[in-house]
């Protein structure tokens, strides 16, 4: 095949995709494609990935099969190529939710060679008509992306993807490259065993994403903490991660009542609603997406600038792969996660019943996790530690163990004694109980083993039960102890603690939940000060534009220009679409197919040399005077109960009649027929409308109540006069 040379590369690269430079291993992986060699990629999000296989499917002869496990992510991708190029059949994907004539019609492009790019689920790849098909045509190469989905040990285990080396021998060999961003050692050996390219080439980026800020703060205030958090960082993007969907629903639901606009999200909501919500979030209606960890979400949005961790994920990979949906432009990134031991706990508790091995592998996962949030180490020392990167830098400045160290306490003596009690106490007690003793409370358990008569009773009650739980996780990351998940959460002291009870060596505990609140704010304006652009009134302008944009060509508006883009041009003010060119991310395709209004906006707004609109007309969520009102709108708009509404704003059934009453009356029309056709007799509900349409003198309740008789109740008559009112009155 033809020999690219790096300057080659390059003109390619920024014809295609305006970028002048590439980031990181990108150069050398997609030379290794284009040689034909199987590739190995581990790079982490934000790293620019999916670049390392579009370049060479565009150069090479021939169509690239993407196989990606996520629909969403792949119409993402394929929006965002055909963005980039001015034929739209480009890029294509098959998969389960396109009917017989779309299927057709993407069948057409790829064998009339307008197709470089075909996304694949694997569930479809495996079906036979598709694979008959792929037979016929020149396959450039196979790129598996997310391919952690391969293995056990991976955080996201999908059976279907062990299928996939098989399908590829029945289509047609041709070099294979491999996608990942989260992979420990062990969980790379497995995806090159199972996928046959024990002899690739391995590109190994950097784990280490310096503009994301890590933070873990105790989990006390979590609702009041998180809605607080934002209203300060209010018209940025974020997600929230929550264990369960009831929480998922229930967080959503308490933001909206706050007068943020914010979705839910989680597998067990219908697919319309699913995708209504992701559309939302990318097209910018809505600024949050609350969402449940075990949905892997596919969002491709480069500006989340933040993700917030209602509760701890189950393991450091998952976390890493949670947080790295942050800040994926190079902008500003928050992680925050509210930790407290007890959801360790809950977690354990599920593993409960499940086999003895995925209770071992769940176990050190576990453990890992705990060691990260309660460590008073650099975060992303410990978390590239993980993943069996060194981070020699003494301090990151860019998480709160850096900006802010912890106080350490000296906990030999303690631990030694908790030891001691433990070992003489034997494995028949779990943690909560061995402190009870240590601290000196008195429980009925207690008192039934005549455990208050022992020396160990009341040991330790200088310290609280928050230090003695520090403590004993402490012993637990060291080894120290073991727990029990069997039986379930029973201590016993391991022979590492044994040799420890001979031989103390000195071990320090960090009192993370003692650090005062001050700080915090602090913290937050420090985190919040960065990412500031060179006009800024320029720059919203441009926001909104993209937003019109992106609405009329129904995109979400980082497809047209992410958000650098638009910084550098409210810093270099291009006024011709040759200048546009200039502009990072903005290649000769993006300029010609929507530069025309930026650059005549630009011009305009250079011209005149004055603020042509106001500043507030960044789009921000307006925090309505009347929280109730929005909330009440937007309940029914959702086919909310009304007992659900007025139960979530603490309103009696009569209060939120008033309340719709006034809303009704303001001119906003509302449609509660859903409601009514639950609680009000169909019968009933005619002959109430037509009193209000043919009868009524006014609409005094007392007059319609009189007319129509003792069969209806009040209730009844004010909920059909608000049809009414609505239907007829607007």
């Amino acid at each position: 095949m033809e020999h690219f040379d790096s300057a080659l590369l390059h003109a390619r690269l920024k014809e295609y995709f305006g970028f002048t430079a590439f980031k990181g291993n990108q150069e050398a992986v997609i030379s290794n494609v284009l040689a034909g060699r199987d590739t190995f990629v581990l790079m982490p999000t934000g790293g620019g990935k999916s670049l390392c296989y579009q370049l060479p499917a565009l150069i090479m002869e021939g169509v690239a099969i993407v196989i990606s496990p996520l629909i969403a992510l792949m119409k993402n991708q394929v929006d965002s190529m055909r963005a980039f190029s001015e034929n739209p059949g480009i890029a294509h994907f098959l998969n389960s939710s396109l009917n017989k004539s779309a299927v057709q019609q993407v069948r057409q492009d790829v064998l009339d060679g307008k197709t470089k790019l075909l996304y694949f689920a694997p569930e479809s790849l495996t079906k036979e008509d598709n694979v008959a098909f792929l037979r016929k045509i020149k396959v450039s190469f196979y790129a598996i992306d997310e391919a952690h989905c391969i293995s056990e040990w991976g955080h996201d285990f999908r059976p279907e993807y062990r299928r996939i080396r098989p399908i590829i021998n029945e289509i047609g060999n041709a070099p294979l490259i491999a996608l990942t961003a989260t992979a420990t050692p062990k969980v790379q050996m497995d995806i090159q065993k199972n996928l046959g390219m024990n002899d690739a080439a391995v590109f190994r980026s950097s784990f280490n994403r310096p503009n994301l800020y890590y933070e873990i703060r105790p989990k006390r205030n979590v609702d009041h903490d998180i809605i607080l958090y934002i209203k300060q960082n209010e018209g940025k993007s974020g997600i929230i991660y929550c264990l369960s969907r009831k929480k998922v629903e229930e967080l959503a639901e308490l933001l909206v009542a706050n007068g943020i606009k914010a979705r839910a999200y989680h597998a067990g909501m219908d697919a319309a609603t699913r995708a209504a919500n992701q559309d939302d979030f990318l097209m910018e209606r809505v600024d949050v997406i609350v969402a449940t960890i075990a949905f892997g979400m596919g969002i491709d949005k480069p500006d989340v600038r933040y993700v917030i961790h209602y509760d701890i994920p189950k393991s450091l990979e998952g976390y890493y792969q949670e947080t790295g949906r942050a800040g994926r432009d190079g902008g500003e990134g928050h992680c925050l996660t509210f930790y407290s031991y007890k959801d360790i706990q809950k977690l354990e508790k599920f593993m409960h019943g499940k086999p003895i091995a995925e209770q071992e592998i769940g176990k050190l996962l576990l453990l890992e996790t705990v060691s990260y949030a309660e460590s008073s180490m650099c975060r992303r020392k410990s978390l590239l530690h993980y993943f069996g990167e060194e981070y020699t830098e003494g301090n990151c400045g860019n998480c709160d163990n850096c900006r802010r160290p912890k106080p350490k306490v000296d906990a030999k003596k303690p631990l030694k004694l908790a030891l001691e009690a433990l070992s003489d106490l034997g494995d028949k007690f779990k943690v909560d109980y061995l402190i009870a003793v240590l601290t000196g409370k008195m429980t009925a358990l207690i008192k039934s083993y005549n455990h208050h008569k022992l020396k160990w009773f009341g040991a330790g009650e200088e310290h609280d039960a928050r230090f003695w739980g520090a403590v004993m996780r402490q012993a637990q990351i060291l080894g120290l102890i073991d727990k029990n998940i069997e039986n379930y959460g029973l201590l016993s002291l391991s022979p590492k603690g044994e040799a420890y009870l001979d031989k103390p060596y000195p071990v320090t505990v960090t009192l993370n939940h003692n650090y005062n609140e001050d700080s915090d704010e602090e913290a937050l304006a420090a985190a919040a000060g960065k990412g500031a652009v060179a006009d800024e009134e320029l720059f919203a302008m441009l926001k909104d534009l993209r937003k019109k944009v992106a609405q009329r060509n129904n995109l979400p508006p980082f497809v047209i220009f992410q958000d650098p883009s638009l910084e550098d041009m409210a810093i270099q003010y291009p006024i011709s679409i040759e200048e546009l060119q200039n502009i990072s991310g903005v290649g000769a395709g993006k300029a010609k197919k929507f530069g025309e209004e930026f650059v005549k906006l630009i011009a305009k707004y250079v011209e005149e040399k004055e603020i042509i609109r106001p500043q507030d007309m960044v789009v921000k969520s307006v925090v309505n005077k009347s929280g109730n009102k929005v909330f009440i709108i937007q309940s029914i708009d959702r086919k909310m109960d009304f007992e659900d509404i007025a139960h979530a704003k603490n309103l009696e059934m009569e209060e939120l009649l008033t309340e719709i009453e006034s809303i009704v009356n303001s001119g906003t029309k509302l449609n509660i027929n859903y409601y009514i056709d639950q609680v009000v007799d169909e019968d009933k509900a005619e002959e109430i409308y037509l009193y209000f349409k043919e009868d009524a003198q006014s609409d005094s309740i007392d007059e319609a109540m009189e007319e129509l008789g003792d069969d209806f109740t009040e209730e009844e008559v004010r909920l059909v006069r608000i049809k009414f009112m609505c239907e007829q009155g607007h």
